[in-house]
């Protein structure tokens, strides 16, 4: 556990306090940095705010532990998302790193760091792709994981549990199509 766990637990515990810290000390830097990198203004401001709630997103699960520097771990998750954001908008190609300036994480650490990041991305992603699914079946999906049993889920939507299965079967393989297709 790194020593800048207590942000973490900031963000679970809504210390508006250290949180604003966080804002204070990190957000200058990495949006000077995505500025270098071709970021506008506005897009490093954007892409800070949406790793910060990536973060909280991690904070919310207690088992999330902080194992390296939260500016190391917040760049991380920044550079992902404006790479990612160039991707997809086919602007010009990545830059070169350059990290100067920044805490760098060890390899270990490094490792559980991307980890991390991976999932929240994928978890945003299958968020994203929910929402383009038939109201219908996004009702059941999220029912259907909301640890709600199946067969009480059924007469809650006025169906025969054989349908949900099959129905919620069929939901899953179109978001699934979605989520490897990535939209």
């Amino acid at each position: 556990m790194h020593t800048d766990q207590q942000y973490i637990d900031a963000l679970r515990q809504n210390d508006e306090k250290l949180i604003a810290k966080i804002y204070q000390n990190h957000a200058p830097g990495i949006k000077a940095y995505l500025q270098s990198k071709g970021a506008s203004t506005e897009d490093a401001g954007d892409i800070f705010q949406e790793a910060i709630l990536d973060v909280y997103k991690l904070a919310l699960d207690e088992k999330f532990v902080l194992s390296c520097p939260l500016e190391a771990f917040l760049l991380l998750v920044c550079k992902r998302k404006w790479i990612n954001q160039r991707e997809k908008f086919k602007r010009q190609g990545v830059t070169k790193s350059l990290d100067i300036g920044f805490p760098s994480i060890a390899d270990d650490d490094d490792h559980k760091a991307a980890a991390d990041v991976d999932r929240v991305e994928k978890e945003n992603l299958v968020m994203t792709m929910l929402h383009r699914i038939s109201e219908r079946c996004r009702e059941i999906i999220i029912a259907a994981y909301s640890g709600w049993h199946q067969e009480k889920l059924a007469n809650e939507m006025g169906v025969s549990y054989a349908y949900l299965r099959k129905k919620k079967s069929q939901c899953m393989a179109e978001l699934i199509k979605l989520v490897r297709n990535g939209g």
